[in-house]
């Protein structure tokens, strides 16, 4: 992963459209390099996340629902266990109430669905965080006991799409299965370095954006008359906002205990840009598939440019960074980098769009919705 020290992508519309992320995502990545830093918190820094121990006990455990009081798959999906004529009465419903869906939305909605099923990598590279890992597999740590109910409530979120876009009949499951299977297996490096200080900071604005997207995703289902997938869709933002409050406040208490380093951490994971999880994703069929389903998201309104924009200056301001004291060297530039960001990119975006505009549409075709072109 190349770190960049200045505003990080270039002022053309092709890499523009690479910022118009789709959930669970922000950001095009570089190429990967050789040569990848891990393990870069200084030892001494493990001690901080074992005096908080804690706090983390009392103040992020809570956030978690217990099981019995949480919302399943099977509360938004046709009953199996009814009879056969009563279960296809209710699969025929949900076909009807899909059928006036645009293809775009069905092509984004499988890119959220296909970003959540890649949940085992997401858990393995938070186990793989100094301090905060699952030492054991099931270590009493309230970090450990974190990440494995964080990954128990959003394995719900993939499994209640799939089903959902299963039994639509709009889409091409082998096709997504297999980019389910590439995805997984490619895996994805979102710069940790190891580091649950750079870790955190990217949970925070990876949760948030995921909590917009869907929350988009359940706007144009309603205006399209599915409220059923309109409940979906804000049942799983909820609880990408509840998972957003909570890393988030974890990087709010970091600042607290170790301000410079939490903010130089912030800055780091702004200058190296904070990639979609996803951004891996491949069919079999299109190298470019992430960027393509990026172009959509953003054309159709579910995640942009400006979405990225405002969820930096939301973070910034729950953080209080703009008005943080006591910062050395190092952090004060990440301070003011972090801070002045955000209208960079507007700009930026600005001038892409009008370089858009002067460019002739194209057509591209999707595998997910049975080879059907969209035009970009």
């Amino acid at each position: 992963m190349q770190i960049q020290t200045t505003l990080p992508f270039a002022c053309t519309p092709r890499t523009v459209r690479h910022l118009m992320l789709p959930p669970k995502c922000v950001l095009s990545v570089s190429p990967p390099s050789k040569v990848r830093r891990t393990h870069s918190m200084p030892p001494e820094k493990l001690e901080v996340f074992r005096s908080l121990e804690g706090w983390a006990s009392q103040c992020i455990l809570p956030m978690l629902k217990p099981v019995e009081k949480s919302w399943q798959p099977d509360t938004f999906v046709p009953d199996p266990s009814l009879p056969f004529e009563e279960f296809m009465d209710q699969v025929r419903a949900l076909r009807d109430r899909t059928k006036e869906l645009p293809d775009e939305y069905f092509l984004v909605l499988v890119g959220d669905m296909i970003t959540e099923e890649a949940l085992p990598t997401y858990q393995t590279i938070l186990n793989s965080l100094d301090g905060v890992k699952d030492e054991c597999g099931t270590s009493p740590s309230p970090w450990a006991v974190w990440t494995r109910a964080w990954s128990a409530e959003e394995n719900r979120h993939g499994d209640l799409l799939r089903t959902y876009l299963y039994l639509s009949g709009r889409v091409d499951m082998k096709m997504i299965e297999k980019t389910i299977h590439y995805l997984i297996a490619a895996g994805m490096d979102p710069g940790f370095e190891n580091n649950p200080y750079l870790g955190y900071v990217y949970t925070s604005f990876q949760e948030r954006a995921t909590f917009v997207s869907h929350g988009n995703t359940a706007r144009i289902a309603k205006e399209c008359g599915d409220p059923v997938l309109a409940r979906v869709c804000g049942s799983i933002a909820a609880d990408e906002k509840r998972h957003e409050n909570a890393y988030s406040k974890i990087v709010e208490k970091l600042l607290e205990v170790d301000p410079t380093g939490a903010m130089v951490a912030i800055g780091t994971m702004m200058e190296k840009k904070i990639t979609m999880p996803a951004h891996l994703m491949y069919d079999g069929e299109d190298p470019r598939l992430f960027e393509h389903y990026a172009e959509v998201a953003q054309r159709v309104g579910v995640y942009t440019v400006n979405d990225y924009a405002d969820i930096l200056e939301f973070l910034i301001g729950r953080w209080r960074l703009e008005k943080l004291e006591g910062l050395r060297g190092e952090g004060k530039r990440a301070q003011d980098y972090v801070c002045g960001l955000a209208p960079r990119i507007r700009k930026l975006q600005e001038r892409a769009d009008e370089r858009a505009r002067k460019m002739k549409p194209r057509g591209v075709k999707f595998s997910w919705i049975f080879n059907k072109e969209l035009h970009l």
